[in-house]
């Protein structure tokens, strides 16, 4: 198989089942799925060969050897990753390899398309409020509170910026998660957009208790925060090369909303919640709280991991970081 687009690798051969087992002195691998039986031999001698080529070697022998997506583990259920050279392997001479069907597949890009551009029109056919929602005297009607355009080029901002980081400006580690989980997301951001747009919306709306100054307020803590998710999104971009998976410590920039890195691991998990709370305190409407609440705690959930994650990796790690809020959490 090539490598890394360098071209055949002198001293490789991959093995069918029921060929003489490989008598390579550097690595030989036995495939194996699950319980059933061996699927190849990959007979290794190459130098810095990574396991990627290998495994779209296997993927794509006729007839195909395994499923189009499965994760490789070794012996001890560790998985193994893109990047890793087989010679670095902690195996000797032979090792086995069994491998874990991940089922269908769907890139990240689509999954952040769908679940972004969702609650984008959706948001809008409350604002429009088209036929069949709000009744036949108020269907293309529009609001006479101030608060309600706001809070529609707010949410719109914020989805429209989901989705030009998600085409330009995002890298992801991984190529594609579960196709069940698009279902999942979109449930989640579908339902909240049309449960927080049907009152925001609604003919009967009432603005919040403390009118233009709570507003404002709001407002500048929805740009603030915006402003930080994005630079703190640029600063990891940069922190990864194109076509690399390259991971690093990120630290802060000379951009002063990169600053947060001092005290969190996740200052775009941080920023995000505090556009949602500032959406919640603009609108003072229930749902969008409920879906602040539920945000930060899936959000904590996600830092906490992460934030692990760089401990175990990362020796020299700052101690004083926490995962997503400072000092607290």
């Amino acid at each position: 198989c090539a490598a890394n687009g360098l071209g055949p690798q002198r001293g490789r051969d991959l093995v069918r089942r029921g060929e003489p087992p490989c008598r390579s002195p550097e690595l030989c691998l036995a495939l194996q799925r699950g319980q059933g039986g061996e699927v190849a031999v990959l007979q290794e001698s190459g130098a810095g060969v990574t396991w990627a080529p290998c495994q779209g070697r296997l993927l794509h022998q006729p007839p195909p050897s395994l499923p189009l997506w499965v994760s490789a583990l070794l012996p001890e259920g560790k998985s193994l990753k893109d990047e890793d050279v087989l010679q670095n392997l902690p195996v000797g001479t032979t090792a086995t390899l069994y491998f874990r069907d991940l089922g269908a597949q769907i890139s990240w890009v689509t999954v952040f398309l769908t679940e972004y551009a969702g609650p984008l029109l959706i948001y809008l056919l409350f604002y429009f409020r088209v036929p069949f929602i709000y009744g036949p005297k108020h269907d293309f009607t529009s609001s006479k509170h101030s608060v309600v355009h706001l809070a529609c080029i707010c949410h719109s901002f914020h989805y429209i910026k989901r989705l030009l980081e998600t085409l330009f400006v995002h890298r992801f580690s991984h190529g594609t998660m579960p196709l069940r989980n698009i279902f999942k997301n979109c449930t989640y951001y579908w339902g909240f957009a049309a449960w927080m747009a049907y009152y925001i919306n609604h003919p009967l709306y009432t603005p919040p208790t403390y009118g233009d100054q709570q507003v404002k307020l709001a407002l500048v803590i929805f740009l603030f925060c915006q402003l930080g998710n994005f630079s703190i999104h640029i600063a990891l971009r940069n922190l990864r090369p194109a076509g690399s998976k390259t991971r690093k410590i990120p630290f802060p920039t000379k951009n002063p909303f990169t600053w947060l890195f001092l005290l969190v691991s996740c200052p775009n998990y941080t920023y995000e919640v505090g556009s949602w709370i500032g959406f919640a305190i603009m609108t003072q409407c229930l749902p969008v709280a409920l879906f602040s609440l539920v945000g930060f705690i899936q959000m904590t959930i996600w830092a906490k991991g992460k934030h692990r994650s760089y401990l175990k990796e990362f020796r020299d790690y700052p101690p004083l970081r926490s995962p997503i809020v400072p000092f607290l959490l």
